[in-house]
Order: structure tokens, then sequence, then C-alpha cells
């Protein structure tokens, strides 16, 4: 049988700081129920004989694509990754980038042709996975050729989109059925392009100076 040419996948590694930011863990759950379902997605196409053609460095789909759905929840683990996560010297090139960014220019985290908040990019970013050929420069796969884009599978999408839900009050099982039917969590839904980043390059400043940030 085969597989992806990568280990499954495991829940991001920041359990120890659950206890102090209880939205994380949400957050972990999400992404987790996200990555197994396209593990398993890229799984059933390789059976299939179909050749992912993602891989690193091919950073296309992060110029082409200017409206990249991101969620609260996302947002906030964004923030909070680049502020405490990530290493001085990337911060201090990110911050750069993030205080000259305008809206509908590429994504603003693409540093060296890779994601600099890969662990946190997007449930979007996530799913965006191209079989057999790589996307050309200024090529949308989605719309120029979907039958090579992944379909992600619902019952994980909808575990991913679930594990959110309480973040927004939304905590029993009836009303998360509900909100799932109705979409609820897109209506929060924000364009990763069209974020006043510059808000978060002026949190980055502190942490220069020793000062910390916490959410």
């Amino acid at each position: 049988m085969n597989q992806p040419n990568y280990p499954p996948p495991r829940p991001l590694p920041y359990q120890a700081n659950v206890e102090e930011l209880p939205w994380l863990s949400l957050l972990i759950d999400s992404y987790y129920s996200a990555d197994q379902g396209i593990y398993e997605g890229i799984r059933r196409a390789t059976q299939q004989g179909q050749q992912l053609a993602c891989a690193k460095g091919c950073a296309h789909c992060c110029r082409s694509h200017t409206t990249i759905p991101v969620y609260p929840l996302e947002l906030v683990g964004i923030y909070w990754y680049v502020l405490k996560q990530m290493s001085p010297s990337l911060q201090e090139r990110l911050q750069a980038v993030l205080q000259q960014h305008q809206a509908r220019q590429p994504c603003p985290f693409l540093l060296d042709e890779a994601c600099s908040i890969h662990p946190m990019r997007p449930l979007a970013c996530r799913h965006f996975n191209v079989f057999n050929t790589p996307c050309a420069p200024g090529e949308d796969a989605f719309y120029s050729r979907r039958h090579d884009v992944l379909k992600p599978l619902k019952k994980f999408q909808n575990a991913a989109l679930e594990a959110m839900l309480p973040y927004h009050g939304i905590k029993h099982a009836a009303e998360k059925r509900q909100a799932l039917k109705q979409g609820t969590l897109h209506s929060f839904a924000m364009v990763l392009q069209e974020i006043p980043w510059i808000k978060l390059s002026e949190r980055m400043r502190p942490i220069k100076e020793g000062l910390g940030w916490d959410t």
C-alpha cells in the first residue's frame, strides 16, 4: 500500500503551553484533525497513481493566492507563534516585511521561499495540496486544474472546524452540529492578506527589548 513520502502527522508540540493558554489546545486539536485528513487524502491519491507536487521551496501559491481565509483562533495562534516561538533573528526579518505589507499583496509570512509560520499556517494553507505538476508562477491550480488539487476529506475537515467552535462559545454537541451545518465559523473568517499586520509588527518590538507578551 503506497503511503505519502513523509511521516504521519503528530499534534503540534506545544502541550506544555496549554495550561497557560487554554485556547491553544483547541488549535492543536483542529490542526491535528486537518493534518490527519490531509495525510489520508494524499495516501488515497498516491494509491491511485497521483504524485504530490508540493515541496519546500515551491511557493507560487503563497504569491498567487491573495484571499486566504483565516479564522479568529488561527489569528491568535499566528500572533502567539511569532511572538513566543519564533527566533529573534527571524522575528527581525519578518517585522520588516509586516511593516510594509499592503492588502492583496502576497502572503507576508513567506521568507526565503518558505512559510515562516509553517506549524501555525492556516487551515486553508494546510488543505491546499497539488498533484502531478507544480504550480506555475501566478497560477491558482484550484481554478486552472482543480482535478489536480487535493479535495479535503469531509470527516476530518469538519472535525478541524468543530474543534475551533468552543473558542466562540459553541460547546454543546447539538450546537456544534448546527454551527457546522450553517457554516457559522466561516462568517468569522478574515482574509489573511487584508489583515493589518503592522499591528503584529508593533507587538514584536517589546519582544526584542525582553518585555514579553501574552494573550
